[in-house]
């Protein structure tokens, strides 16, 4: 699965135009894919003479309101986006972060609630796991209601609730303090090179992206033959297999040896059969920890 973010933000904050920058996808759709730009993806592509070229992606998830119902469809993503209005001169991007923390709270406690109230009707049968679950309930919803975040709780919070209050927040002050999403929305429609040539600096949309991947510890490797070169993400610290699931499951299943080789040192030798005869290219086993920036060839028998 890719990564996922919801966006959040309060009315007219920006947050429709980010959406749409980013993914490339009109509002009305609320949910699309914004591919990571990666230099590094562009060269090992040439280098190996790949037919496609395919970016890592981010699946972005975007919700028309701020209530408990409507953040509750973002209770699966694994980072929320919160888009504060620092352009129109009306509002106080800090004040306007402590509200969304606050309907963030406010919908962990409706969550909480609910299950409560359907987890305590069938613990009524006895069953001595939903009794305990039940008052973990009550202690959960307790804290809550002391306008306390989960993020403050000290115990195991139960894996059924994937509370809002939890995830990794990236906050986004859209105006002169942080991005201009106005103009990024403009740039976006233009050709890359003409895009570069109108900025400053380096993209904010692609910083964006860099403080996501360092918010949920992430990396990228790569997978690269003639046919297609490809970048995908997986968390710090995972290893080999790990990397051959995200590939594809069966990959992983079958799973023999994996040929692993640094983008650069690929770059550098022209091919893997140079990289091979230069020894750069070596053989790994499945619980080798991926690198930012290997790149992989999973052997694997189905």
């Amino acid at each position: 699965m890719p990564l996922e973010v919801g966006i959040v933000g309060l009315p007219s904050s920006g947050k429709t135009t980010l959406f749409e920058t980013l993914t490339r996808a009109p509002a009305s759709t609320n949910v699309g894919m914004a591919p990571i730009a990666d230099e590094r993806l562009d060269r090992v592509a040439e280098t190996v003479g790949a037919k496609k070229v395919t970016p890592a992606a981010v699946r972005v998830v975007d919700v028309q309101g701020t209530g408990p119902q409507l953040l509750g469809n973002l209770r699966e993503v694994d980072a929320l986006l919160v888009v504060l209005d620092g352009f129109s001169g009306t509002r106080i991007p800090a004040d306007d972060l402590e509200t969304l923390r606050l309907e963030l709270l406010v919908a962990d406690r409706d969550h909480v609630e609910r299950r409560l109230e359907r987890v305590g009707k069938q613990a009524k049968s006895g069953d001595q796991a939903l009794r305990r679950e039940t008052a973990e309930l009550e202690r959960l919803l307790a804290h809550l209601e002391a306008g306390r975040s989960l993020e403050e709780w000290e115990g195991d919070l139960p894996p059924e609730l994937a509370p809002l209050t939890t995830k990794p927040l990236l906050v986004l002050e859209n105006g002169p303090g942080g991005i201009d999403l106005e103009l990024e929305g403009e740039l976006a429609e233009l050709g890359d090179e003409e895009a570069a040539a109108f900025r400053e600096g380096p993209s904010a949309l692609n910083e964006v992206v860099r403080r996501l991947f360092q918010a949920l510890d992430l990396i990228s490797f790569l997978t690269a033959s003639d046919k297609e070169a490809r970048a995908w993400t997986l968390s710090r610290g995972k290893t080999a297999i790990d990397a051959a699931a995200t590939v594809h499951t069966d990959i992983a299943r079958g799973f023999i040896r994996c040929e692993v080789i640094r983008w650069d040192d690929l770059v550098e030798a022209g091919s893997h059969a140079e990289a091979a005869r230069h020894g750069l290219q070596r053989l790994e086993g499945k619980t080798y920890v991926v690198q930012d920036g290997d790149v992989l060839n999973v052997r694997f028998n189905v």
